[in-house]
């Protein structure tokens, strides 16, 4: 197998039948020998039997269907393993990213020989929240983790065979995709693409909120860290202030001291201590989540009317990094 294009569904029924029309016209430019996996993500609209029929009628078509709603995240990495591709090319199924840009990914990865090609948005799509809310994501990941996520960077990414077999040796169960893409390594270079806008984001706010959360709390200690520096400050705040009534009693300075700064005092160090709390908190449900070690999606069943594939597949015309295919 040369190509696997590989996506997940989730309330996308309206879009699959295209989807599926123009992934096989890309994938055709390239190659005849593709597959397509379909990742049924515990979809409540009918994408599962539009899928299947899409698999009854072209035998390059597999079905993942899941057990039940895991999330995107863990959905496309179930589909990244059950890839047979030298190539994996990955993007959401909403129509929002053109399953055309494989030519311009492929082209990219031709000439660069790097083992990923990504797309990163010219200009984030959305209103003027979501582009101010997304620049404030970055920017505060940064900040806070030790591994450089490229801004605006979208699903869509072509990939060789030893990256997909890297990335998905990942057993995190709280999964942080773009955290993942990054920390796999390789060479990975960015593709300017622009992503169509087919309505509102499917993730609210309390869902982008607590993406955030996740993100930051399982690739980095630095929370962590400022508490300790926090607690230090707070300590040395608290013994000048204490050196300086002292010194100042002594020296007969008579202070109106009131209610107000001890409410606002206690108020102050009450909030600081639950908010070191909660984030402490954080990171022992991560431990929690992760040392039972369960498996982060359960496949119901596989539909699959491929042909066995030969011993020795054929390379694919592109000058691929050393050890691929």
């Amino acid at each position: 197998m040369k190509l696997s294009i590989v996506t997940t569904l989730y309330g996308g029924a309206p879009y699959l039948r295209e989807f599926y029309a123009r992934c096989r016209q890309a994938a055709e430019r390239i190659t005849g020998r593709f597959e397509i996996v379909l990742v049924n993500d515990g979809s409540p609209d009918d994408s599962l039997h539009i899928a299947l029929e899409l698999h009854d009628m072209d035998a390059r078509v597999r079905v993942i269907d899941l057990a039940r709603n895991f999330g995107q995240h863990k959905a496309i990495l179930t589909g990244l393993a059950h890839a047979r591709g030298e190539l994996v090319f990955s993007l959401d199924s909403d129509l929002e990213e053109d399953p055309d840009w494989l030519d311009q990914f492929y082209e990219r990865m031709r000439v660069t020989g790097a083992d990923v090609v990504y797309g990163v948005q010219r200009r984030r799509k959305g209103g003027l929240f979501e582009r101010l809310t997304g620049a404030l994501y970055y920017t505060m990941f940064r900040l806070l983790s030790s591994y450089a996520v490229p801004a605006n960077q979208v699903a869509a990414r072509l990939m060789t065979r030893r990256y997909v077999q890297s990335l998905v040796e990942h057993r995190d169960q709280e999964v942080f995709l773009a955290g993942l893409w990054a920390i796999t390594g390789y060479d990975q270079v960015p593709v300017t693409v622009e992503k169509a806008d087919k309505g509102s984001s499917s993730y609210s706010l309390r869902k982008k909120l607590s993406i955030t959360l996740n993100s930051v709390t399982s690739f980095s200690n630095v929370p962590l860290v400022l508490i300790f520096y926090l607690g230090m400050l707070v300590t040395v705040v608290s013994l000048s202030a204490a050196l300086f009534t002292l010194v100042a009693k002594l020296f007969f300075i008579d202070f109106e001291l009131g209610w107000p700064s001890l409410i606002i005092s206690i108020w102050l160090l009450s909030g600081l201590t639950f908010s070191c709390l909660g984030i402490i908190g954080m990171y022992l449900s991560k431990i929690f989540i992760e040392t039972k070690d369960r498996p982060y999606t359960i496949i119901r069943r596989i539909y699959d009317r491929s042909e066995q594939e030969p011993a020795e597949p054929a390379r694919l015309p592109v000058d691929l990094p050393e050890g691929v295919g």
